[in-house]
Parts: C-alpha cells; sequence; structure tokens
C-alpha cells in the first residue's frame, strides 16, 4: 500500500457500514480520502475519529440520486485535491420490493443509486484520471453475491436484478478500459450477509435486522475493508477481478 500514501481515494456511501470500514482502512493506510453521503454529520465524526491517522478524510455531502451532486462533488476534488486516484463505488440500497407487487417508487431508487449513480461515479472518476495522466488508478464496485444468484426471497428480487446489473459492469468496464490500452484496475467485491445497517434498513425494522443477523456469524465492514486493500496491494499487471465472500455458514 506504500504507492497509495498521500494519494486521494473516493469512497461513497461512506458515512456507516461497508463504506466507513473501508474509508478507516484507507485512511490508516496513509490515503485522503474523500468520504461521501447524504448525512455528511456522521462523516465528520469518523474524521475526528482518524485525526492522529497517517492519511486525512475530507468529508463531502452528495446524494447519488442527483447528478448535478455528483457533478460538483468531482469538481471539489479537482479542485481542493488535484483528482482522484482510487473510486469505490460502495454506495447501495435494498427495499422490500418484489417483482410482481413492488412499489415503482423503490424500484427507481434501487436503480438511482445502485446502478446510475454506481456508472456516473465510474465514468466521472475516469475522466478525472484520463485528464490528469493517472494511469495506475483503481476502479472499485461493491457489488453482492445477489449480483451472482437468485435466492428464493421476493423482497430481494429486484434488488438482485441491480446488482447482476453491476456484474454485467464489471466486465464491460475492463473491457473498455482494455480497448482503450488504460492500465486502470476495475476490481468487484461481492459479499454475502455483512453486518451493518442494511437490514434494519431494508426491513424498517431494528428487531428484524438484528433477527437476520443472529442467524450465523456474518461478514464485518472490516472483512471488505481488507479485500479492497488486498486488491489495491495487488502488483500494477495483476487485476483482482471479482472477489467473492461469504460468512463460513452462509447457505448460498
Amino acid at each position: 500500500m506504500e504507492r497509495w500514501v498521500g494519494r486521494v481515494a473516493l469512497v461513497t456511501g461512506s458515512s456507516v457500514g461497508i463504506g466507513a470500514g473501508i474509508t478507516r482502512a484507507l485512511v490508516k493506510h496513509g490515503m485522503k480520502v474523500v468520504g461521501c453521503a447524504r448525512n455528511v454529520k456522521q462523516i465528520e465524526e469518523i474524521q475526528n475519529e482518524l485525526k492522529s491517522e497517517k492519511g486525512q478524510l475530507i468529508p463531502m455531502k452528495c446524494d447519488l440520486t442527483k447528478e448535478d451532486e455528483i457533478l460538483a462533488m468531482f469538481r471539489r476534488i479537482q479542485t481542493e485535491l488535484g483528482g482522484v486516484d482510487v473510486c469505490i463505488n460502495n454506495a447501495g440500497l435494498a427495499h422490500c420490493a418484489p417483482l410482481l407487487s413492488g412499489n415503482t417508487a423503490d424500484w427507481r431508487n434501487m436503480l438511482e443509486v445502485n446502478v446510475l449513480g454506481l456508472c456516473i461515479c465510474t465514468r466521472e472518476a475516469f475522466q478525472q484520471m484520463k485528464k490528469n495522466g493517472v494511469d495506475d488508478g483503481h476502479i472499485f464496485l461493491i457489488n453482492s453475491m445477489s449480483g451472482h444468484r437468485v435466492i428464493p426471497n421476493t423482497n430481494g428480487h429486484f434488488y438482485s436484478a441491480t446488482k447482476y446489473a453491476v456484474s454485467g459492469l464489471l466486465e464491460g468496464i475492463r473491457n473498455e478500459l482494455r480497448e482503450m490500452k488504460s492500465h486502470i484496475r476495475v476490481t468487484a467485491v461481492s459479499p454475502g450477509m455483512v453486518r451493518t445497517e442494511f437490514e434494519i434498513r431494508r426491513t424498517k425494522s431494528r428487531e428484524e435486522g438484528e433477527r437476520i443477523y443472529s442467524e450465523y456469524k456474518c461478514l464485518e465492514a472490516e472483512d471488505l475493508a481488507d479485500a479492497v486493500v488486498y486488491a489495491l496491494s495487488a502488483p500494477p499487471h495483476v487485476q483482482i477481478h471479482d472477489i467473492l465472500l461469504r460468512p463460513t455458514e452462509q447457505t448460498s
């Protein structure tokens, strides 16, 4: 990780859960991390927690369903920090919205964050790297095991469809970078059940979320951060394409 010291990483959805775990790890490794989310106060609390670490956390408020806010954030990163070197598309969400009875607004929200927000951030990060002559940058897509198999749970089917889209985008991005003869790498990390706020928010019930998490020992945000650090640490000629990880006791 020494070659990343002092360089700039963007982590979307960095206020809680996986994003917060990745943010902490990269700051401790000496990176300048732009942490973005709608709730910037929580990122500011993490910033205070990490103030004595090797790197630096810069909180930025951004709603990924609004393209103008994403573009403004990237302009700020260019102006204040000289541009992004690593883009970690972590932000994602799920609603209980079955395919045959779900709410259209819930479907649209999942598409906007899980797919379109990811695509816009990836495009802007690449264009910024290209403009700045960064040929060793790295783009991450935090995917899900739900992007590799469909479980028989009606509430998760549309969410799974958005994550299958991410699996397709991963290979598409890799091919476009290769065609351009770019050495920017792209990596997906696809976890199974991770103990975060995700299930609590999806079910809109802390009690139900905690019940789901109590079924077996889940992954922790730090496990995902370790996977990101592993991919970043690989030699420049090695592209870690997709890391699939799940709890040992998880069925699928």
